[in-house]
């Protein structure tokens, strides 16, 4: 009765495994898909990032429309 945890006794399905040039081409479409996904995020609010780029340089309250002695801001 052949062993069911043997290795050798079971058949082989692709033959040899992976390649390793092939982890580099998956690796490659991964790092471009994140690259176009964070362009494409930038693009996508860049007049939500240019309102947060003048509202830090014009220096403004930015506790928005909060009085200025408001007590909360003292504790």
């Amino acid at each position: 009765m052949a062993n069911s945890l043997d290795p050798s006794s079971s058949p082989q399905i692709g033959g040899e495994s992976t390649r390793p040039g092939e982890w580099v081409k998956v690796g490659a479409v991964a790092a471009a898909s994140a690259l176009a996904g964070g362009l494409v995020a930038t693009w996508w609010y860049r007049k939500t990032l240019a309102r947060l780029r003048e509202a830090d340089e014009s220096g403004h309250n930015p506790h928005f429309g909060i009085p200025e002695g408001d007590p909360a801001d003292e504790a």
